[in-house]
Parts: structure tokens; C-alpha cells; sequence
């Protein structure tokens, strides 16, 4: 086989082109070395210390013993709550905490000694819901390569288990609840990883089918009638994984003493209107609080719902202090709040504590992180990861906030399954709050006058929160 001289010219460049750009200039020269080394001068003192890592958890060595003690667990303003809910190895927080907010309501309104919605119901309908969404907007942008941005976006996310706030409002809104005893969770609500991993896949294949069909000039009144029999197989896995959704139950209501207060017939929506009955979609306000975007201005994240057809996140971009207003104003009146936050840092699991002076990493590793909330966002090294329910604030006498309390689906644990967070690590690690409108302040009115600023569905901000 003859070889073109060009082609070996061209290979030869290639490789020799490639050699240099990895071993050229800004590479660690050998005089470098000798510099970085120095780093680390294997006195006494860095000796004990390496040997105490190496055989440790940084994180028990890094404890600032002398701020462990200065947390309780009285709030001088508290929601009344009983029991905790277990949201296991599945990324339901958001649906959770949702929920979380209105049994509240229903515990203390009815004086129940516990009381919890089913949480498989409303996810059955979310995972349907969402496998709708992906392949409508296959559809919907058949005509772009696959390297266009939506569609890349697309096909990395055909659904998760994950959501917001935006959720619990379209889906309950439009497919009710149910209690907990008439659709039982299983090991696929437990556990969703594997069951959300195949759904994901048979939607990707799906993806991939109507671009092909799109391209051989199939209409589209045509793909959204083959995405109706995609959707058909989608609902029998759900059902085979989760059980099939009541469309009508029997529910007696039974006080704390055992009394029956009501035994009646229900359907899943006259549930919800009885027992939740708000309007979620025009009655709730997220309000955020990221300081890389502009203060005072309403925002809009694209694709970024639970539904086709329901409504993109949005919410309004303030201060952390003006959101602490808000807050307090609701826990005064004895209003939980749907509360997201990045729950891994400075996060002591024993004591479900958040402080963010309770680990000293500087000390034991010899060095600073200096980084504030706005330069970890745009560094990616910060970002809501966990949503929960705010139920309590410790203020002052001069009405100032100390430290917070929220209530967590991971089960009982530290403080009956509460976290306690100081204000300090409030103002770093919080990200998002769900208020009621009647809690928001002239400012915030004023800003939801405005036209959304649309913020694209792949912004790092905006990830599920699980």
C-alpha cells in the first residue's frame, strides 16, 4: 500500500504539533519542581500532621473545638410540626419539602398526632409528566443538528428525579394528593436510580426515533401521535415500578384522641382542594439570592419545569437580608417555607448542624479559602443541592436573626430530623425561598411587574435539587 508524502507530512506535523503544545512552554520545568517542594518543608510539625490525615477523617480533625458548644436547640419563633419524613435514596427533596409545608397545615389544623401525603403519587405523575416535556421538545426542535446547545441539553436530561418548587405547584395542581396509606412507596420511590436510569435510556432511543422520522418528512402532527404510544410504554414502567395511581379512594380522618372527625369518598383532586385547596401556581413567590446576576430583576429559567405545559421557574433576585424579612414574617405566623440550600458544606451530620465556623480546614492544612458566595457560584465550587422546610428562628431583642431551624426528609437523626443552621452559614449557603404572596414586601411586588429576564435551562445555578 503506497502512502501519499503530503499525508506523512501532515501526520508528522500533527504528532510533532502535539508533542510541543504538551510538553512546551508552561509546562513544570525540573528548576520548578525544586520551588513547588518547598511547599512542604517536613518540619515536626508538618510530619504530625500528614500522619494524622493519612490515618483520619479530615473532617473529625478540622472540628473547631472551641465553637462545638455554642448552639442549642431553643428558637425564640417556631412552626408547630410532628413526625419526620424519609425521602431514602431517592431525590424527591423537593417534593418532600412541598408537601411537608401543607401537612403542617393539616397536623395543626385537625390535631392529628402525625400525618403524611403519599409521595409516590404526585412522583408517578411527575416522571410521566416529565418524559413528556423531553420528547415534546425533541419534537420541537427536530429541525436543529444534535450539537445545538437545546438539543446537547436535551439528551443529557430526559428527566431526573430532582425538581423545585415549580413542581410541587404544576403537579399537584393538576393531579391532586392522596394520604400515604392509599398509594404505599415502594423499592423504585425508594430507590429511584435504577428505575429512573432505564426511563432515561427507552426516552433517549425515543429522542433519537422522532429526529429520524422528523428527517425522512414525517409530520409533525405524526410525531406527537407516535410520542403519545412512547408515552404509553413509559406509563406501564412507571406502574410496574411505582403501582398504578388511584383515581378514587375511601379516607377516614381520625383526630390525636382517635375520634373520626370525616369518612368519606375522595378522588385525588377533591383531596387536594379539601386539604390543601391554595392556589400554588399565583400564590407562592421563589425569591433567590445570587449575587453573580442583578439584584431587584425578575428571572426565567427555559425548559426549566416539570410539565410541558406548566410554568418555567421564576423567581425574583435579592439580598439575603431582605429575604430574611420575608422569612421571619412567615415563621411568625406559623407559616413553614419550601427552603433550598447547598447542604454539604460545613455540615456536621451528628449534631445536624450547619455552621460554617465549625470545621477549621485553614488551620490543619496550613493555608486559607478565601472565596465569597459570589466567586464560589462562578467558580462552580457552590449551588443548591438540597431543598427542606424552614420552620423556626432564634432573634434577638433587637429582632435580629441568630440561627435557623428547618425540617428534613432524611429521617429521624440529630434534633428528631431538624438541622439547625447559624445565621452566617444562612447567608453563605442559602440559595432560594418559597414565601407566600402575602408575605412579600412593596419591593418584591414592584419587581414581579417585570418581563422575566430568560436565563438558558444549562446555567450551573439551576440544577435539580435532590
Amino acid at each position: 500500500m503506497k502512502i501519499n508524502k503530503l499525508c506523512i507530512l501532515l501526520i508528522t506535523g500533527a504528532v510533532i504539533g502535539s508533542i510541543q503544545a504538551q510538553t512546551g512552554k508552561g509546562g513544570i520545568s525540573p528548576q520548578q519542581l525544586e520551588e513547588i517542594k518547598k511547599g512542604y518543608a517536613g518540619t515536626d510539625a508538618d510530619r504530625a500532621i500528614r500522619n494524622a490525615i493519612t490515618n483520619n477523617d479530615i473532617n473529625k480533625l478540622a472540628v473547631n473545638r472551641d465553637n462545638m458548644n455554642h448552639l442549642d436547640n431553643h428558637f425564640s419563633h417556631r412552626v408547630k410540626s410532628k413526625g419526620i419524613t424519609n425521602q431514602k435514596s431517592s431525590g424527591r427533596c423537593w417534593l418532600f419539602t412541598g408537601l411537608n409545608i401543607f401537612r403542617a397545615d393539616i397536623i395543626n389544623t385537625y390535631n392529628l398526632n402525625d400525618f403524611q401525603f403519599s409521595h409516590s403519587y404526585p412522583f408517578f405523575w411527575d416522571q410521566l409528566e416529565k418524559a413528556n416535556l423531553f420528547l415534546q421538545g425533541i419534537i420541537d426542535t427536530r429541525d436543529k443538528p444534535m450539537d445545538d446547545q437545546t438539543v446537547d441539553w436535551l439528551f443529557k436530561n430526559p428527566l431526573s428525579d430532582g425538581g423545585q418548587f415549580t413542581g410541587v405547584a404544576d403537579i399537584l395542581t393538576k393531579y391532586g394528593v392522596v394520604p400515604a396509606d392509599v398509594i404505599a412507596e415502594t423499592n423504585s420511590s425508594d430507590n429511584t436510580r435504577q428505575m429512573a436510569n432505564l426511563i432515561a435510556l427507552k426516552l433517549k432511543e425515543y429522542g433519537l426515533q422522532l429526529r429520524d422520522q422528523s428527517a425522512k418528512g414525517i409530520k409533525p402532527a405524526q410525531l406527537e401521535k407516535t410520542k403519545t404510544e412512547m408515552l404509553a410504554t413509559i406509563y406501564r414502567m412507571l406502574v410496574l415500578n411505582l403501582g398504578e395511581p388511584p383515581t378514587q379512594f375511601h379516607w377516614t380522618l381520625r383526630d390525636a384522641k382517635g375520634d373520626v372527625i370525616s369518612s368519606k369518598e375522595y378522588t385525588p383532586q377533591s383531596f387536594y382542594e379539601e386539604f390543601i385547596g391554595a392556589d400554588l401556581k399565583n400564590n407562592y413567590i421563589m425569591l433567590m439570592n445570587d449575587p453573580t446576576r442583578e439584584y431587584y430583576k425578575l428571572y426565567e429559567i427555559d425548559y426549566d419545569r416539570h410539565m410541558y405545559d406548566g410554568k418555567n421557574w421564576t423567581y425574583v433576585n435579592l439580598p439575603v437580608e431582605e429575604i430574611k424579612q420575608m422569612a421571619i414574617a412567615s415563621i411568625k405566623d406559623s407559616t413553614m417555607m419550601y427552603f433550598s440550600c447547598d447542604v454539604g458544606k460545613f455540615f456536621d451530620r451528628t449534631r445536624g448542624l450547619l455552621d460554617v465556623n465549625y470545621y477549621d480546614y485553614g488551620a490543619l492544612l496550613g493555608t486559607t479559602f478565601g472565596m465569597d458566595k459570589e466567586q464560589r457560584i462562578r467558580t462552580f465550587s457552590s449551588g443548591s443541592s438540597h431543598a427542606m422546610t424552614l420552620m423556626a428562628v432564634n432573634l434577638d431583642e433587637q429582632g435580629n436573626p441568630k440561627k435557623w431551624m428547618v425540617e428534613n426528609s432524611w429521617g429521624p437523626g440529630a434534633n428528631n430530623g431538624h438541622l439547625i443552621m447559624t445565621d452566617e452559614w444562612f447567608n453563605e449557603y442559602m440559595f432560594r425561598l418559597v414565601v407566600e404572596k402575602q408575605y412579600i414586601t412593596d419591593p418584591v411586588k414592584e419587581v414581579l411587574k417585570q418581563k422575566p429576564i430568560r436565563l438558558p435551562a444549562w446555567d450551573p445555578m439551576f440544577a435539580d435539587e435532590e
